[in-house]
């Protein structure tokens, strides 16, 4: 939404009012002040969704579903693209989109004077709106929140990947693909989509959009042993990144300072450390049972693994063959989905993991130091979402790196 038709509304109530809410309050006291601005949050009470009815437009902030709203609605994930006058790259997917973005954002900076990191990973979009300029590049990473109802579309669109997830929020693994599917969906013919030819469901996508499909660049122009991301998943991240800096002329010597340099994001295959000559691995951001996969390809040996949380649905059965597979030795399950992953154990010969079923991280990790076996890893890559235990995969991995560093010095 343009912030000309902004001004034509005399109250407007912003609707969720965390972090992104007091942001847009700020930037509508500035570009609005005719308007009398009205604040709603779950906080408030059961009734907090009725203060629609004293609005003349209401800004749903990404945690408020839109079934919710009563009234004329935009976001601010709108607002910032109906009107920043630069050039933007949203980076999107199910798991990798933070480490991508970031990555992505590093080898423009090492060509480009203006580059914004925002959205989810960084500051929020409307607090870099005022400053920004044409020659401002704004990587943005984009949620599914936000893109359940955006109406544009970014100028160069990367797409990670895609899994179920979010059922919860959207209503469907459908409703979930389309919000996915709206970073490309108002592209021009101008713009580009990016995407990972490995990811067949992506690979589909092209067909949704205007723009230029452009996969993955195929070669690696950097030194395996000093990049400092794990995995072949973050390979194909930096891949991905690449091909977006390439776009904006960074050379290959410039993408090398830029990974060589970076710093990877927390809870993301982070080594915690050695202790008691076990390994251990924080990896919470992994809440799908791909991206736990994706992580056990690139560790090994594992001997202990820490799995289950809420319960959104998803099949466990490709990783419980994963398990049996690599033999790894000793379980932790977490409820609510730990469950059905030890149901799945049951119906498989041929692998019987000693298997510890808690709420508790104290008791997981007391668990793994007495199970693990020695010059092995012990990973926390739980597979489903935390918020059955814990308010989210920071406090699960925060719970996680200090249970490992008490019970590792006593």
């Amino acid at each position: 939404m343009k912030i000309q038709e902004l001004q034509t509304f005399k109250k407007i109530l912003i609707l969720g009012y965390g972090k992104e809410g007091k942001s847009v309050e700020q930037f509508l006291k500035k570009n609005t002040p005719q308007s009398v601005l009205l604040t709603a949050d779950e906080k408030d009470g059961d009734d907090y969704l009725l203060k629609q009815k004293e609005a003349d437009l209401v800004v749903r902030s990404p945690g408020v579903k839109i079934e919710y709203i009563l009234k004329k609605w935009t976001t601010a994930t709108n607002i910032f693209f109906g009107n920043f006058p630069g050039v933007i790259v949203g980076v999107t997917g199910t798991k990798g989109k933070s480490t991508t973005a970031a990555l992505t954002a590093a080898m423009l900076q090492q060509k480009i004077n203006d580059v914004r990191l925002i959205g989810n990973i960084g500051s929020p979009m409307l607090d870099e709106l005022e400053t920004a300029t044409k020659d401002t590049v704004a990587v943005v990473e984009l949620s599914s929140y936000q893109l359940a109802d955006i109406n544009y579309s970014p100028h160069i669109a990367l797409v990670v990947n895609w899994y179920p997830e979010h059922k919860d929020f959207h209503g469907s693994f459908e409703a979930y693909k389309q919000a996915k599917q709206n970073s490309i969906l108002f592209q021009k013919e101008e713009d580009c989509f990016i995407f990972d030819p490995n990811e067949k469901e992506v690979v589909g996508w092209v067909s949704l959009t205007k723009a230029q499909a452009l996969p993955y660049i195929g070669e690696f122009p950097f030194d395996e042993g000093k990049v400092p991301l794990i995995g072949p998943h973050n390979r194909r991240n930096i891949q991905g990144a690449l091909t977006v800096a390439r776009l904006f002329g960074v050379t290959d010597q410039e993408a090398q300072v830029a990974v060589y340099s970076f710093i990877p994001l927390p809870h993301r295959l982070q080594k915690v450390g050695i202790y008691k000559n076990i390994t251990f691995y924080d990896d919470a951001i992994s809440t799908t049972p791909e991206s736990t996969i994706a992580a056990l390809q690139s560790l090994s040996p594992v001997g202990t693994l820490f799995l289950g949380g809420k319960d959104r649905g998803y099949d466990f059965s490709q990783l419980v063959k994963i398990l049996k597979e690599k033999q790894i030795k000793s379980l932790v399950l977490f409820p609510e989905t730990g469950l059905r992953i030890k149901e799945e154990l049951n119906t498989i010969e041929g692998y019987n993991p000693t298997i510890l079923e808690t709420s508790d991280m104290k008791e997981a990790v007391s668990f793994a130091y007495d199970h693990c076996p020695q010059k092995n890893i012990c990973l926390l890559s739980t597979a489903s979402p935390s918020y059955s235990l814990w308010k989210n995969f920071e406090e699960k991995g925060d719970l996680f790196q200090k249970y490992v560093k008490l019970l590792g010095i006593s």
